[in-house]
């Protein structure tokens, strides 16, 4: 079970150069029962990759195929549907991904500690509120595959334990992507890595050797 990336392209349109490149041939194969880091400076194209590994995005060219299910970044609240209460983005997810909605819904009050506003316009939430409800919204609904954009920090610094705490439980039967520019994050959460420079990505199979590289690179 693994995901691969095949001859993958990212172009977006630029109003200075008609068409920039942020992922150049990427070829890489994530398997099941590691946990990946990929590190990268700013601007080096990590959360673009990222989004076209969790499916939020389709390469330019090339070809993604897996055969394990992937989440959306954890705690990324930009896609909830602003005009629709918070019940109705959780339910309209669950359709999506074929969850229980009653089990979902329990899961998710309990855990994101919003109380009534759950069924208030999403667009009435704090910047805070939507990070709890998306990251209560991740954890509820199993997945083989967490995809983590920079920081598992949500919240004050009492809820940043309470869902470091429930992700180490996802974590013994789930593995993780994971981009940082910081290796001790990556040494922290993941076994294997990679570094995003220039736009193109080289695999290691250890995090010393990706740290490496990744110092030598961005001297």
């Amino acid at each position: 079970m693994t995901i691969e990336l095949r001859n993958v392209f990212k172009t977006y349109r630029s109003q200075r150069s008609g068409r920039k490149t942020v992922l150049h041939d990427i070829n890489a194969v994530f398997e099941r029962g590691h946990s990946y880091g990929i590190l990268g400076v700013n601007g080096a194209g990590k959360s673009t990759l990222l989004r076209i590994l969790s499916g939020a995005e389709r390469p330019t060219l090339g070809e993604v195929r897996k055969d394990v299910s992937v989440s959306w970044r954890l705690g990324f609240s930009s896609s909830f549907n602003s005009s629709l209460t918070g019940m109705e983005n959780l339910r309209f997810v669950c359709r999506i991904y074929n969850a229980d909605i009653e089990e979902v819904s329990d899961f998710v009050e309990d855990f994101a500690e919003i109380g009534s506003a759950i069924h208030e316009p999403v667009k009435n939430y704090s910047s805070g509120m939507r990070s709890r409800l998306a990251f209560a919204l991740s954890m509820a609904i199993r997945f083989q595959v967490y995809v983590i954009d920079e920081s598992l920090a949500v919240g004050d610094f009492k809820f940043q334990e309470k869902c470091k705490a429930e992700f180490a439980k996802r974590r013994e039967e789930a593995d993780i992507l994971l981009t940082s520019h910081m290796p001790n994050t990556i040494k922290e959460y993941c076994d294997r890595a990679g570094v995003v420079h220039k736009g193109r990505l080289e695999m290691f199979d250890s995090v010393e050797e990706a740290t490496e590289h990744y110092e030598r690179v961005t001297q």
